[in-house]
């Protein structure tokens, strides 16, 4: 199957990028939002990486007229109906995942392609509500999306071949570099991360060191760009605490349940970049303030 016409669904920080990445590789792309003003928000997010890419000499001005060209919105999933490909990027949550999938299986046709960018959860639970379970797999790309060059493949146990063939082939053409893996939990990256993250968390409250000593040891160390507290901040602290539930629920290990400090910042609401203090405190851009 070849494919041609792709389909995003949630176009907040992931969705926006994934579509992006589809259109500047000559695909027609629809994204859905549950309403216009977030179709709005992606798109000033999409037409912002892109004035960064011209500016920056990584594509012509023409080249990005032509992907923004390629790219569309709507807040119905009726017009997914002719699409080959449907990535979802939603709410990191098994229900609305499923609730969404099993939609999507009345609009799309039986040869349509979903694939689900979770980080953590099952895809053959979200597979089961639908009626293509042999053409339903992961396909988690990293953040962002735009510079990552990795893409997980994540085949379950009803997956079929040809499918992930066919995924392999699609990755390639978006011009990242494609791993298939099972359908465990947190896939191959993040279930080497998840644990190394915690486990800095447990570190700071036990007091071996600040934060920022930690940051850097890692990055100067391990030659890692970010230190764990970074990372954390930048890629929320309630996904890093929803995935650490997700580990502990399946796997029942004592290393991988969410640390006491992670449950509290979340619940206090401090969650990193996006609202303006998680571990550090962040200006109104997303900078970290000194």
């Amino acid at each position: 199957m070849a494919i041609q016409r792709v389909g995003v669904v949630g176009f907040g920080q992931m969705g926006s990028g994934i579509a992006q990445v589809c259109a500047q590789a000559g695909f027609d792309t629809l994204v859905r939002e549950v309403d216009q003003s977030l179709v709005d928000k992606g798109f000033q997010r999409v037409d912002g990486s892109l004035a960064r890419l011209v500016k920056s000499a990584r594509v012509t001005e023409e080249d990005a007229k032509a992907a923004r060209s390629r790219l569309r919105g709507t807040t119905s999933l009726a017009e997914f109906k002719d699409r080959d490909l449907v990535i979802e990027a939603i709410v990191e949550e098994i229900g609305p995942k499923k609730k969404l999938f099993a939609e999507l299986d009345t609009v799309c046709p039986p040869a349509t392609i979903f694939c689900s960018n979770t980080s953590s959860l099952t895809i053959v639970e979200m597979a089961a509500a639908t009626r293509r379970p042999d053409r339903f797999a992961g396909m988690h790309f990293f953040n962002p999306p735009v510079i990552m060059k990795l893409v997980e493949i994540v085949k379950a146990i009803t997956t079929s071949d040809e499918t992930i063939a066919t995924l392999r082939e699609f990755v390639g053409k978006i011009g990242k570099t494609g791993v298939v893996c099972k359908d465990t939990t947190g896939f191959i990256v993040n279930r080497l991360m998840v644990p190394y993250l915690l486990g800095a968390i447990r570190m700071l409250e036990l007091g071996v060191a600040t934060k920022e000593d930690i940051d850097n040891a890692v990055k100067l160390g391990l030659g890692y760009p970010m230190g764990p507290f970074e990372l954390i901040d930048y890629t929320g602290v309630d996904i890093n605490y929803h995935v650490a539930g997700v580990f502990f629920d399946e796997f029942k290990e004592a290393y991988m349940a969410p640390p006491p400090l992670l449950r509290r910042m979340f619940l206090a609401g401090r969650l990193g970049t996006k609202t303006g203090k998680g571990f550090y405190e962040y200006d109104e851009q997303g900078k970290r303030k000194s």
